[in-house]
């Protein structure tokens, strides 16, 4: 017997307790303006420094900004595509659709930003040209890196709005479920540290009048953009695939679900995440041998309110009575298999 808390999806998508349609707002939106306003009037005065000097560690960078603005844009379209309602094809409904984006822009950032940057620079290499008014570059990256540095802080505050006390931001970023605030703080943090490749390739070809120091400059700058791209690929593949709830929301679960007095146990419970926001939530649980059909659907009932309260994510929620068999061993995701 199997009891579930949503009811079948329709065109106009679930009820409000399996919502999976309308994911809500998302957030990191504001670090997603901060960070599009500024590389998009990054992008142009790094254009203008490049067309004056000919540097390359320029276009690189304004190439980076370009990118980087449209990664923006792809996160902002995959925050809204998200909310659309389910339907019978997609019954859990579109959540899925932040990590879609997330992981095109690892591919922009990749293809776009880094391998440009590597090309230019290895071109440089091999056709050295002579740099011309560097003061105009030197004096543009001081800007961006003012601006740049901004932009982190807004995505830092917003972070911090949000990540659990006592946890790095490194290990936000490989754990968090929703993908934009680790997209921005990457992006922003490589955006920063080429800046610095690139002040420093052209103030060293300024001063020694070699143009290699340019060309190193902007390979560094490729390099940082690839590593970064690979980071948030792999991330976003993982999310993608399915993740399952934190450990924390795991064992919050377990204890609403076989609290109350209930006398329920869980025999095996899996998570998946429907979306940042929205998560599933399966589990076997054991009952009394002779509890009535009546008494077993109330018992859930009042263990999906519990789930709910708290763990406000759990979206879907579909529990299965049984009776549990004397030795069995625990199963991947048992209550006894979660992390600590």
């Amino acid at each position: 017997m199997t009891t579930e808390s949503a009811p079948a999806a329709t065109a106009q998508g679930m009820d409000e307790h399996g919502g999976a349609g309308h994911g809500g707002g998302h957030g990191g939106t504001r670090a997603i303006i901060a960070a599009l306003l500024a590389n998009l009037g990054i992008a142009l005065a790094k254009f203008i420094a490049w067309i004056v000097t000919g540097a390359s560690s320029m276009l690189a960078e304004a190439i980076h900004s370009v990118a980087d603005s449209g990664n923006q844009v792809l996160l902002l379209v995959g925050g809204k595509r998200s909310k659309r309602a389910a339907t019978p094809e997609h019954p859990f409904g579109f959540g899925r659709d932040r990590y879609v984006y997330g992981f095109l822009v690892a591919i922009v950032l990749f293809s776009v930003g880094g391998l440009f940057a590597i090309y230019e620079g290895v071109h440089k290499l091999q056709h050295p040209e002579a740099l011309t008014s560097p003061i105009w570059a030197i004096g543009v990256l001081v800007v961006a890196i003012v601006l740049e540095s901004f932009s982190l802080r807004t995505a830092v505050k917003e972070t911090a709005a949000v990540k659990p006390a006592g946890v790095s931001y490194w290990r936000f970023i490989r754990t968090a479920r929703a993908p934009e605030l680790p997209v921005v703080l990457l992006e922003d943090t490589a955006a920063l540290l080429g800046l610095v490749f690139a002040l420093l390739g052209v103030g060293l070809a300024t001063i020694t009048g070699n143009v290699v120091f340019d060309a190193l400059g902007t390979i560094l700058i490729g390099l940082l953009l690839v590593a970064v791209a690979a980071i948030l690929g792999a991330e976003t593949k993982s999310l993608l695939l399915g993740e399952s709830a934190t450990p924390e929301a795991q064992r919050r679960i377990v204890t609403a679900l076989e609290g109350g007095g209930s006398g329920l146990s869980v025999i095996h419970m899996r998570t998946q995440h429907l979306g940042p926001e929205e998560l599933l939530v399966g589990a076997k649980i054991a009952m009394r041998h002779d509890d009535t059909a009546a008494s077993i659907a109330r018992a859930i009932d009042e263990a999906e309110d519990r789930i709910r309260a708290a763990e406000p994510s759990a979206r879907v929620i579909y529990l299965e009575p049984d009776l549990r068999r004397p030795g069995a061993e625990p199963q991947p995701g048992d209550p006894s298999a979660v992390p600590e």
